[in-house]
């Protein structure tokens, strides 16, 4: 169903564009609550806390349930979320699936990532099986199979041995909506 504007209405168990402020690709303050949140999460001072899109997109999907191929808040995959969170952030439009999402970035040197930046993770034997999202101060946000949406250091034990690419998405073009399954 599609409301006035030509936006793709769905349902609570759907793919829902996020109620966030500003426009994809715009950045606006955060809610205090949410600088201070992510903030005290990350080990960072609330003023570096700057995209309130980002923090708001990642605040609502915090905890969502890993579902392959998923793509709404009943469950998610990494690349789903990527997805999803490039398009409501950032208005950026990348493929759907993780070995395709690594195609489209212009490889960096990890102190070099800035937010928004994807990282690849190599697990269980097979190259670019896993993708997340650099935020800052070395923490990445992406769906975990056993845990679901978080937000974890990229040097933790358990994904740093697996860290394989990383890099800046090469300029797609602006998406005037989201993906509809």
């Amino acid at each position: 169903m599609k409301d006035r504007s030509g936006e793709t209405v769905r349902g609570n168990n759907d793919t829902k564009r996020a109620e966030m402020k500003g426009e994809p690709g715009e950045i606006v303050k955060p809610p205090k609550s949410v600088a201070e949140k992510y903030a005290e999460l990350m080990e960072v001072d609330k003023r570096d806390i700057q995209n309130g899109r980002l923090y708001e997109f990642i605040d609502q999907w915090m905890g969502t349930p890993y579902k392959f191929g998923g793509l709404d808040k009943d469950g998610i995959d990494c690349s789903g979320l990527t997805l999803l969170l490039e398009q409501q952030v950032y208005g950026i439009n990348i493929p759907r699936m993780t070995s395709q999402q690594v195609t489209v970035i212009k490889r960096k040197y990890e102190e070099e990532l800035k937010e928004g930046d994807l990282v690849f993770f190599d697990f269980d034997g097979k190259q670019f099986s896993h993708v997340g999202v650099y935020l800052q101060n070395g923490y990445v946000v992406h769906a975990s199979s056993t845990k679901g949406v978080m937000i974890v250091k990229l040097h933790s034990p358990s994904m740093y041995k697996y860290f394989s690419r990383a890099g800046s998405i090469i300029d797609q073009p602006i998406v005037s909506s989201q993906v509809n399954n």
